[in-house]
C-alpha cells in the first residue's frame, strides 16, 4: 500500500494540471473552430440558409478540431505546470524529501493514460459519426443553389453528368457571366457546346429551375449517329432552360456510403480483411491462370480450380467487446438485426470463376499486368484503411508521448515562463502534425507500412524524451536551469559552434 504522503502528492500533482488542461483545450479548439468559421462563413451566408443549418454545420467540425487538439492540450498542460513548479522550488523540495523524478512521473503518466484513453474512445467512435454527419451535411448544402459555387475558369458541373458551364467572369452578386462556354451532354443522340460573349442567370418561382440568358455566341452541334455532319449556329439572344436544379435545402435521411474517416475501427478492419482477401484471390487467379496455359501447350488435361475462402475475416478481440457491450445495451435491436435476415449467414459463397486462359503468347504480358494491377489495387486499398486505424491510435497514444516529452524540458528550463510553453508547443506540434500528414500520404501510396508511417512522429519524440528524462533525474540535476534563452542556445548552438571551428581552420 502507497504511503498516505506519496497519494496525496500524487493527487496534488494532477490538481495542478487539471486547469491548463481545460484552458489549453478550450483555448485551441476555440482558436481553431475561429479559424474554420473565418475560411467557410462566406460561403454559407449567400445561400440563404438558415442560422441553425450553420451552426451545426461549425458545430459537427468540434469533434474533429478536438481530436486534433486534445494532445496539443496535454503537452501545454506539463509544460506549464512543471515549470511553474520548478520555478517555485517545489521540485527541489520534493527531491530533498526523498521524492524522486521517476515517482513524480508516475501520475503524469497515469492522467495521459486516463486521457489517451478518451481521445481513443473519441477518435474512434464520435469522430466518425460526426464526420458522416458533416459530410452529407455539406452535400446537402452544395445542392441547393449550385450557381452560387461556380467559380471562374473552371468547368462546373451544374448538372452531374448532363449539363457543365465555364465562366470567363462570374459576378455573384447580379449572375451575370462573360465569356460563357457550355457544354451540354443531356440528350444522348447529340452533343452540343455553347458559346457567348456574356450572359446571366436567373431562377424560377419555385427555384427548381435554372434559366441562362446568353448573348451574342454561337452553338456547335453533333449528331451521334451521323459524326461527318456539323451543324453552326450563331444568334444575338439565347435563353435556355436547365431543369432539375433545386434552389431548397433538402437534408439527406439515409446515406450509407462512408469514407475512411467516417468508419470506426472495427468498419476498416472489415474493409481490409475483405481487400486481403481480394488480393489472395487476385494472386491465385493469376497463378492458375498461368497453370491452365501450360497445361493447354503441354496438351494436358485441365485440372480443376481451388476452392478459395471468401468468407468475411474473424472480427478483432476489441471488436468482440464492442458488440458484446452493445448487446447489453440494446439487446433485442441486435437480435431482431441477426434475425431479420438468417438465410444470408448460411448463403454458401460463390463458387470461384475459372481463370482466363491465355490464347496468344503475344497477349501473356498484358495479361500479367492486369493481374498486377488488380493486385495492387487491392493492396492499395487495404493501406488506405490501415493508415486511417494507426492514425486514430497513434494520436490516442500522442498524449502519452507530450507528457513524457513536457515534464523534463519544463524542469530543465523552469525560467522560459510563458515563453518556453507557446515556442516549444508550437514546434512540438508543427512537426508532429506535418510527419503525421506526410505519414499518411506515404503510406496511403505503399511507399512506406501503415505502422511506421503514422507511428514514426510518436517513436521520433519518444526517443528525444527518453534521454532528456534520464538526465533530469540525476542526482546533480537542478530545477534553476535555463531560460528560454538557454533552450535556443541547447537546440541551436551548435550551429554557432561549427561557425567558430570552421572560422578557426579557415585561419590556420
Amino acid at each position: 500500500m502507497a504511503r498516505p504522503t506519496v497519494r496525496i502528492l500524487s493527487r496534488y500533482i494532477l490538481r495542478q494540471h487539471l486547469p491548463p488542461l481545460g484552458y489549453a483545450l478550450a483555448a485551441l479548439t476555440f482558436a481553431m473552430l475561429v479559424n474554420q468559421v473565418a475560411k467557410q462563413f462566406g460561403n454559407f451566408v449567400g445561400k440563404g440558409l438558415p442560422w441553425s443549418v450553420i451552426f451545426e454545420v461549425f458545430a459537427l467540425s468540434i469533434p474533429f478540431i478536438v481530436a486534433m487538439t486534445l494532445p496539443m492540450a496535454v503537452l501545454v498542460a506539463v509544460l506549464y505546470t512543471f515549470s511553474h513548479l520548478a520555478a517555485d522550488n517545489e521540485v527541489t523540495a520534493m527531491k530533498a524529501s526523498g521524492v524522486s523524478i521517476a515517482r513524480l512521473l508516475i501520475p503524469v503518466t497515469v492522467g495521459a493514460t486516463f486521457v489517451a484513453l478518451i481521445a481513443f474512445v473519441w477518435n474512434d467512435q464520435i469522430l466518425p459519426r460526426s464526420n458522416h454527419t458533416l459530410r452529407t451535411l455539406l452535400v446537402d448544402i452544395q445542392r441547393k443553389k449550385p450557381t452560387f459555387q461556380l467559380k471562374e475558369q473552371v468547368i462546373n458541373e451544374v448538372v452531374p453528368g448532363q449539363f457543365f458551364l465555364r465562366a470567363a467572369r462570374i459576378d455573384p452578386a447580379t449572375n451575370a457571366l462573360s465569356d460563357v462556354t457550355i457544354y451540354d451532354l443531356g440528350d444522348p443522340e447529340r452533343r452540343r457546346i455553347i458559346m457567348a460573349d456574356s450572359g446571366r442567370m436567373a431562377y424560377s418561382t419555385g427555384g427548381t429551375d435554372l434559366y441562362l440568358t446568353l448573348r451574342d455566341g454561337e452553338v456547335h452541334e453533333v449528331q451521334r449517329s451521323d459524326p461527318n455532319h456539323f451543324n453552326r449556329t450563331f444568334y444575338s439572344v439565347n435563353r435556355i432552360k436547365v431543369a432539375g436544379v433545386s434552389n431548397t435545402f433538402e437534408t439527406t435521411q439515409n446515406d450509407e456510403y462512408r469514407s475512411d474517416r467516417e468508419m470506426a475501427i472495427c468498419q476498416m478492419q472489415d474493409v481490409v480483411g475483405r481487400a486481403r482477401i481480394d488480393e489472395t484471390r487476385v494472386r491465385r487467379e493469376s497463378i492458375a491462370a498461368v497453370r491452365v496455359e501450360l497445361r493447354r501447350i503441354s496438351h494436358l488435361t485441365p485440372l480443376p480450380p481451388e476452392p478459395v475462402d471468401t468468407s468475411p475475416p474473424p472480427p478483432s478481440t476489441y471488436c468482440k467487446l464492442l458488440a458484446f457491450l452493445g448487446h447489453l445495451v440494446t439487446p433485442d435491436s441486435a437480435h431482431a438485426a441477426e434475425t431479420q435476415n438468417p438465410s444470408q449467414a448460411r448463403t454458401p459463397p460463390a463458387p470461384p470463376a475459372p481463370p482466363k486462359v491465355i490464347t496468344n503468347v503475344a497477349q501473356a504480358p498484358i495479361a500479367l499486368s492486369a493481374f498486377e494491377q488488380r493486385v495492387r489495387s487491392a493492396r492499395q486499398r487495404a493501406a488506405i484503411y490501415e493508415v486511417e486505424i494507426q492514425k486514430k491510435l497513434a494520436i490516442s497514444i500522442a498524449c502519452i508521448v507530450f507528457a513524457l516529452l513536457g515534464m523534463p524540458i519544463a524542469i530543465r528550463y523552469p525560467r522560459g515562463g510563458v515563453g518556453l510553453v507557446i515556442g516549444t508547443s508550437l514546434a512540438v506540434f508543427s512537426i508532429y502534425y506535418v510527419g503525421l500528414i506526410g505519414g499518411e500520404e506515404l503510406g496511403n501510396r505503399l511507399i512506406v507500412s501503415p505502422f511506421f508511417s503514422m507511428w514514426t512522429p510518436n517513436l521520433i519524440f519518444l526517443l528525444i524524451a527518453i534521454p532528456m528524462l534520464w538526465a533530469v533525474r540525476r542526482a546533480g540535476s537542478t530545477a534553476h536551469g535555463g531560460d528560454w534563452d538557454e533552450l535556443k542556445q541547447t537546440l541551436f548552438g551548435w550551429v554557432r559552434r561549427l561557425r567558430i571551428v570552421d572560422f578557426g581552420l579557415r585561419g590556420r
